[in-house]
């Protein structure tokens, strides 16, 4: 992925990709609705097309910020979009003073949040309609 920009995105600009690979049962208001108020967003582009995308917001406990609908392209995984979404996230969480990260991740993600230094911290748990998760965390100094 030579062209590879990773940068801040409207929320509403990454609905579309997470509908297609997260909640195809969803309508996009649906979507919508699980966004936090305060959230951020981030979109990978290769060329002029959006390829994966995540969002992370405060949640929890002071210091705890939330990385959720993380999705990529199908066409695209596997080529670092995903682990470059994740790292955007994590430098504005950091930089908000966000002193936990964590996430529901579905079971087949897990090496992409562990190659970003986050470890299961949880049983495996069955969302509805989506499938199995774990919960995942980092703790920053």
């Amino acid at each position: 992925m030579a062209d590879l920009v990773v940068r801040p995105v409207a929320p509403q600009d990454t609905r579309g990709l997470r509908r297609t690979v997260l909640r195809p049962h969803e309508t996009l208001g649906q979507v919508a609705a699980g966004e936090a108020e305060d959230v951020f967003a981030a979109g990978a582009y290769d060329g002029g097309e959006l390829i994966a995308v995540g969002l992370v917001a405060p949640d929890g406990d002071p210091g705890s910020w939330r990385v959720r609908g993380m999705a990529t392209a199908s066409h695209a995984r596997g080529r670092g979009a995903g682990t470059a979404i994740l790292a955007e996230l994590r430098r504005h969480a950091t930089s908000q003073g966000a002193r936990r990260i964590w996430c529901n991740a579905r079971t087949p993600a897990i090496s992409l949040y562990e190659r970003a230094g986050l470890r299961v911290v949880s049983d495996e748990f069955e969302l509805p309609e989506i499938g199995p998760h774990v919960v995942m965390e980092v703790r920053l100094p």
